[in-house]
């Protein structure tokens, strides 16, 4: 008999594997796909801003480039708001290192033509300027390169990594940055490696945890040093990192040990000895003839000083509880403690490199200072006794945030407000799914994000400040994708993917497109130039030409 027709009814249909999305995405690999990354930001910088006429983006070129002239004269910083310290110091030395190699005479005030010279001028601040911006560029693709690498320590999937890492190089934030010499880029990006390296080290414990949570806090005062505006991100940092422990993160043998009680004496010796060494800031920093002379006023209670001990206190909490939560023994804890004092303690002695008590009592005053240049609304509401004035300003600020995340309420040219429209059901799927603790992660992250750009919205939340939020939302959305592995298998991820791709790049371009193309001239520079460059005479305003 024939039994073929049998067999073939009893035999299972064979069904297609779907393509690997991710393949698809990463078809170059890890190395040659982080060229394709920077090549792609040089064409993007050779284009729309190194070529571009010096005075086009004046307001911070300008400003940051004429104090480190004037250091490279060796006069002291004359005047900066939110400090731009960091920023400043780093031209300086660029501009010294370029000048002994014989590619720039203009490397110091004296060496500027005068404005009765229109040509001169306009030939020496062009070699300034476009040093300055291979500055930028040079430090913005340095930032990309160290995202990725601590990425990689993060998810486990280095296609998910390198995704991640394209979606930060060609951000907003990273596209305005990477062809101006602005303060928020050395702000945000050392707070958010910060937080990068304390996800990964409390992911993997080990001997010599401490000295990672020393490097996170010193990254966090330089992020602070350079603009003070990062005080929002520092603050959220200590409730950010408590749902990214895991097993891993329990302490091991070295630190459950009594006698392993002697790394906790040496972190508090250099602790003690790095605040005897920066006593002298902090006394500055708290000078109050200097705050009154400089128009700060506290901002709680009549007194100065409140908040920044309020955020040493949940610091300190937060710790103690991921030791809790996460089986970290409490010699470690204090170690990390005691550690962290010291980083953050040890970075703080870089004030001392350009000493400015203005840059001083800004750093240890952030919130005061900014203050000093927020609007009347925002100084009423910090001025009431009452909290209700500021908590309407924050939920006006979240409603307008929210309405700019939709981009069709509040258009923006910012292209994360689209991975937002995938991490939002992303945490609702990984919760019904089962991944409860990654939809936490991914949870505090974006309402981190949504809370620091909802006290942005106070100053118009302009494309400059997306840095500080940019990559909370790509982490967000990393961490979710590297969870939700069996995403990469549907059908609809690739195209979605690819339309993703394209937008992000489109409305990330679009800011630096729109400054290349700009037909407006220089005359809105002799609004301010006299007030924050008040030793460079400009050509075309009239006091230069009177």
């Amino acid at each position: 008999m024939d039994q073929s027709p049998t067999r073939a009814s009893t035999t299972s249909p064979r069904i297609r594997a779907a393509p690997d999305a991710f393949d698809r995405l990463t078809f170059l690999g890890w190395q040659w796909g982080l060229t394709a990354i920077l090549a792609g930001m040089a064409v993007s910088f050779l284009l729309y801003g190194y070529a571009l006429i010096y005075w086009r983006n004046a307001d911070m070129d300008f400003m940051v480039i004429y104090n480190a002239l004037v250091l490279n004269d060796g006069k002291p910083q004359l005047f900066f708001d939110h400090t731009g310290y960091i920023t400043i110091l780093s031209v300086k030395a660029w501009f010294e290192l370029l000048h002994r190699l014989g590619l720039l005479n203009s490397y110091s005030l004296s060496a500027i033509p005068a404005a009765s010279d229109p040509g001169a001028f306009d030939a020496a601040m062009t070699s300034a300027v476009r040093a300055g911006r291979v500055l930028a560029f040079l430090i913005a693709t340095g930032c990309v390169l160290i995202f990725a690498a601590l990425l990689r320590l993060i998810v486990r999937d280095w296609r998910v990594a390198l995704i991640a890492t394209f979606a930060f190089a060609f951000s907003g934030g990273v596209a305005v940055h990477s062809r101006i010499l602005r303060t928020e880029l050395v702000a945000a990006c050392p707070v958010i490696f910060a937080l990068m390296i304390l996800i990964a080290i409390g992911r993997r414990a080990g001997v010599a945890r401490p000295l990672g949570m020393a490097a996170a806090a010193a990254l966090c005062m330089v992020g602070l040093e350079n603009k003070v505006q990062a005080i929002l991100l520092i603050g959220a940092l200590p409730v950010l990192v408590m749902p990214f422990g895991c097993a891993g993160s329990a302490s091991v043998a070295f630190w459950r040990q009594t006698r392993s009680g002697w790394p906790a004496i040496i972190a508090a010796v250099a602790a003690v000895v790095a605040a005897w060494a920066a006593w002298p800031l902090i006394a500055t920093g708290f000078d109050r003839a200097l705050l009154d002379a400089a128009l700060f006023h506290p901002l709680l209670l009549g007194r100065f000083g409140i908040y920044q001990a309020a955020l040493l206190v949940l610091t300190a909490g937060c710790m103690i509880a991921y030791a809790v939560i996460w089986h970290v023994s409490a010699t470690e804890t204090l170690a990390s403690m005691l550690a962290v004092a010291a980083g953050a303690l040890v970075a703080l002695l870089a004030l001392d490199l350009a000493y400015n008590p203005g840059n001083v009592i800004a750093v240890f005053n952030p919130l005061e200072k900014m203050l000093t240049f927020a609007d009347a609304g925002t100084n009423a509401a910090a001025g009431e006794s009452r909290p209700s004035g500021i908590l309407w300003l924050l939920l006006d600020g979240i409603a307008s945030v929210l309405a700019r995340y939709t981009f069709v309420l509040h258009s923006s040219p910012r292209p994360t407000v689209f991975l937002t429209w995938l991490i939002v059901p992303g945490i609702v799927y990984a919760w019904i799914r089962g991944e409860k603790q990654t939809a936490v992660q991914a949870l505090v992250l974006l309402l981190a994000a949504t809370g620091i750009d909802a006290l942005g919205v106070r100053r118009g939340l302009k494309s400059e400040y997306f840095i500080f939020t940019d990559p909370l939302i790509i982490l967000a959305g990393a961490i979710l994708l590297d969870s939700l592995t069996e995403l990469r298998f549907r059908q609809w991820t690739y195209p979605i993917a690819m339309v993703l791709f394209g937008l992000h790049i489109a409305v990330g371009q679009a800011e630096p497109i729109k400054y290349a193309f700009m037909r407006r001239g220089p005359e809105s520079i002799c609004e301010w130039n006299r007030h924050y460059i008040p030793l460079l005479s400009l050509p075309w305003c009239p006091a230069a030409r009177s």
